[in-house]
């Protein structure tokens, strides 16, 4: 419990410190200069930087691409080659997932260290595969690297009326954490909530079902995969995308009991989502997520002002502040 608002500065530290959300402050410094490449393209490019996928439009067709990339942490590929290799299509796919599409197929580029390591990332890609449905259909070898590494590119389609963005949040709509709660701890990765592994290929993609149902009938206003950030780090980065803020409410979040809030704010679920959703859609929502085994909740609402608070016991205290401080950045191409 969050007893006073020590407490809670204490875990806006922890939050703002922890390496997940660190790690994110750099790419604007990248994006921002790759966001002008986009006037050299004659593709219709709906949603680029910023989005969990880069979204486009296929001509004469009622489906959109979408088209992610994931390189995968060093410190999980020393912690458990096979992890690493399970995860970076795990990652790829939920990605897909959060704009309500479904993957069609992804490629690797891995670099060799040793031939044992690469095998135990390739039976954990395999896996990965099996687990989320979906095929490896090409890729990349660097033979002569001096250090092992993942990285893993993914397509896939949404129609055009169900996408979800993330950037696309309005003031005083609801905002729902859902969380696959049914895991356990990663032993050899602390931050990884796995949700997935002791679970069979049809129970796993049952989850997707939820979010495929919520685009399908558009009760959510925008969504966001959880990822290194954490469940409030991927929030803010939702909210900074779409322009507004967020006020939260810590003891709402969805958790296991007998796990701190200041360790679950850190970490990287199996299936979680960031949804916002209008006060009129948020409990069938909720009601759909609850139905496919996810548990959700509502645990604030966007505001107008452009940070991101949160409390307890009617004590607020600001994470971030979109106007100063940078999570990821949105580029925006100049016109």
């Amino acid at each position: 419990m969050l007893s006073s608002s020590e407490d809670l500065a204490k875990l806006v530290r922890e939050i703002r410190d922890f390496i997940g959300v660190v790690r994110k402050e750099p790419i604007v410094k990248v994006t921002s200069r790759l966001v002008t490449t986009l006037n050299f393209s004659s593709a219709r490019i709906l949603k680029s930087f910023g989005e969990d996928c880069a979204i486009m439009q296929l001509d004469n067709s009622d489906k959109l691409l979408l088209f992610a990339t994931d390189g995968i942490w060093h410190k999980l590929i020393e912690a458990d080659p096979y992890f690493a290799g399970y995860c970076s299509v795990l990652v790829n796919v939920n990605d897909i997932v959060a704009k309500g599409g479904r993957a069609i197929a992804l490629v690797d580029v891995l670099g060799l260290s040793n031939q044992e390591e690469l095998n135990k990332i390739i039976d954990g890609i395999i896996a990965g595969c099996k687990k989320f449905g979906v095929a490896c259909v090409g890729g990349h070898l660097h033979p002569d690297s001096p250090i092992a590494s993942i990285s893993v590119a993914i397509i896939g389609t949404v129609h055009k009326e169900h996408v979800i963005f993330s950037d696309t949040a309005n003031t005083g709509d609801l905002i729902i954490f859902a969380i696959d709660l049914d895991g356990t701890f990663h032993p050899k990765f602390k931050l990884a909530w796995d949700t997935t592994s002791h679970k069979s290929p049809k129970k796993v993609q049952e989850k997707f079902e939820a979010i495929f149902q919520i685009a399908e009938e558009k009760l959510a206003t925008a969504c966001k995969d959880m990822s290194n950030p954490g469940p409030i780090g991927t929030l803010a980065m939702l909210l900074e995308a779409s322009n507004v803020g967020g006020k939260i409410e810590i003891e709402k979040i969805p958790k296991p009991e007998d796990i701190e809030i200041s360790r679950w704010v850190k970490i990287y679920p199996g299936f979680g989502m960031v949804l916002t959703s209008s006060k009129d859609t948020s409990k069938k929502c909720i009601k759909m997520l609850e139905d496919h085994g996810i548990s959700a909740s509502i645990v604030g609402k966007v505001i107008q002002e452009r940070r991101l608070v949160i409390g307890a016991n009617d004590t607020y205290v600001p994470v971030f502040d979109f106007s100063k401080d940078n999570i990821s950045g949105k580029p925006r191409l100049k016109e």
